[in-house]
């Protein structure tokens, strides 16, 4: 069993401001803004919940901006997708959202 403590953080401070502005704007962007907020609650729960996505898919942006050394997918409803990396050490697990988008911008993103 895990006992490490996890977390959900977001990779900026402009990107967690997004997500909460998601809460004061139209219909749509409150659904969204539930749509994360669930997910979240997921991966505190499981940090693997999502899709793992092959190395050779993940986009350079990511590597060179973030360094990353994993990436998941989260499919969140309506067709959007949650992109996030996991780090880890002794005590804790932090998962760290790097971005959501519909999935037409997603498969833009990782050239699909």
């Amino acid at each position: 069993m895990n006992d490490k403590q996890i977390y959900v953080a977001f990779i900026t401070p402009q990107l967690k401001q997004e997500f909460d502005s998601l809460n004061q704007g139209k219909f749509e962007d409150k659904k969204l803004y539930e749509f994360i907020d669930r997910a979240t609650d997921d991966l505190k729960k499981d940090p693997t919940c999502g899709t793992k996505i092959k190395k050779q898919q993940w986009p350079k942006e990511y590597i060179k901006k973030y360094n990353i050394t994993n990436l998941w997918k989260y499919d969140l409803p309506n067709a959007w997708r949650l992109i996030y990396t996991i780090e880890s050490d002794e005590i804790k697990i932090m998962n760290i959202i790097l971005e959501w988008f519909t999935h037409k911008e997603y498969e833009k993103r990782f050239n699909y």
